[in-house]
C-alpha cells in the first residue's frame, strides 16, 4: 500500500480559513469539487492527508490556521480489465465525455463472474484514459442502463467530467427520456407514476413498489405518443434513477413493457424481441466544461421500428 506522497499524484497544501470548525471531509469536498465526497473519504482512510504534520480522520475538525496536506496519488490502472475492441456506436465525443447509443444485449459494467465483452471493455480500448476514473469496475459511468435497454449513455473521460456530469443526475439538470412498448391502453393522455422501489420482499433478483421504509423515492413521468390496439406507445421521462424504474413502475401500473422477461412473462409477443422494447431515445445534459446545454437522440432500433410497423398493421 502506499504511504503519504509516495510516487507521482497530486500534492496540496491548504490552510483552513474559516472562524469556525468543520469536518475535514466537507471542507475538502468544498476545496476540491471535481472530487465526490466518497473518493475524498477514501484518501482520509489511506492516510493521505495530514492536518498540521498528523494523519487526519473524516470527522477532524478544522480550526482557524490550520496547514491541510492532500495528496492524490494517480488512479490504479485496470490490470484485470482488458480492452475490447466492441463496435461502439458513437453519438458524440470530445476530451470529456463520449454518448454511445447502447445496443441491446451489451451490459453497461463488469461484475464478479462477468468480466469480458461488457460497454467498459469497449470504452477501454476506444478511450485509452479511461482507467481509474470513477471507480475500478465502472471507469467513467455516469449512470447505466438495463442490459437489454437501449439508447443514449453517457461516459466521462476525466474524474472532473464524471463528478460534474454524475451531480447533473442526481439534481435532475441532465433530462433523460425513453420511449417503450406497454401492453394495454393507459387512461389519459399523461400523468406520473409514485411510488418507492426497492428489492422485491420475495426474489431478490427483481425490483417492486413497496413502502416506504423500505424503498427509495421513485418518479416516472409517461406520455402516450400512439394508441396500437391492445398496446401503446409511451414516452417517459425521469425524476429519479433507480434500478429497474421505468420497468418496475410500468409492471406495477398494470402496463408493463412489451418483451420484459422480468417484469411482464406469459405474455404473447407481436414479433419476437430479445428483450424489453425500451428505449433511451434523449438525453440532455450542460457540458461539464463549457456548461453548454447539449441535446442527445439515439435512433430507434430496426426490431423496435418492426415491432411499431406490425401493430400498427393489425
Amino acid at each position: 500500500m502506499a504511504t503519504f506522497g509516495e510516487g507521482e499524484g497530486e500534492r496540496l497544501t491548504l490552510h483552513y480559513p474559516k472562524p469556525l470548525p468543520m469536518r475535514l471531509d466537507r471542507w475538502l469536498v468544498s476545496q476540491r469539487p471535481e472530487q465526490s465526497r466518497a473518493r475524498i473519504q477514501k484518501f482520509i482512510d489511506a492516510g493521505f492527508v495530514r492536518v498540521n504534520g498528523v494523519t487526519g480522520r473524516a470527522k477532524t475538525p478544522l480550526r482557524p490556521g490550520d496547514e491541510v496536506q492532500l495528496w492524490m496519488p494517480p488512479p490504479e490502472p485496470l490490470a484485470y480489465l482488458k480492452a475490447e475492441p466492441i463496435p461502439l456506436d458513437v453519438l458524440y465525443e470530445d476530451a470529456h465525455l463520449i454518448v454511445i447509443n447502447k445496443p441491446a444485449g451489451l451490459t453497461v459494467h463488469p461484475a464478479p463472474g462477468n468480466k469480458d465483452g461488457t460497454l467498459v471493455n469497449g470504452l477501454l480500448h476506444h478511450c485509452p484514459d479511461l482507467p481509474g476514473i470513477g471507480g475500478e469496475m465502472r471507469p467513467g459511468i455516469v449512470h447505466r442502463l438495463d442490459k437489454d435497454t437501449t439508447g443514449c449513455i453517457v461516459v466521462a473521460k476525466s474524474q472532473e467530467a464524471l463528478v460534474r456530469l454524475q451531480r447533473q443526475i442526481q439534481t435532475r439538470i441532465a433530462s433523460r427520456e425513453y420511449l417503450a412498448v406497454v401492453h394495454g391502453v393507459p387512461q389519459g393522455e399523461s400523468g406520473s407514476i409514485n411510488g418507492p422501489i426497492g428489492r422485491h420482499p420475495l426474489d431478490r433478483k427483481k425490483y417492486a413498489v413497496v413502502d416506504a421504509d423500505s424503498g427509495r423515492t421513485a418518479c416516472t413521468h409517461w406520455r402516450l405518443i400512439e394508441r396500437l390496439g391492445d398496446y401503446s406507445l409511451l414516452r417517459f421521462k425521469l425524476d429519479t434513477g433507480r434500478t429497474h424504474q421505468i420497468r418496475v413502475h410500468c409492471a406495477h401500473w398494470g402496463h408493463p413493457i412489451v418483451g420484459d422477461a422480468t417484469y411482464s412473462r406469459c405474455r404473447k409477443l407481436p414479433i419476437p424481441l430479445a428483450g424489453q422494447a425500451l428505449h433511451a431515445v434523449q438525453l440532455g445534459l450542460d457540458h461539464p466544461i463549457s456548461q453548454e446545454r447539449l441535446v442527445f437522440e439515439a435512433p430507434l432500433p430496426e426490431v423496435f421500428e418492426r415491432l411499431l410497423n406490425q401493430l400498427r398493421c393489425r
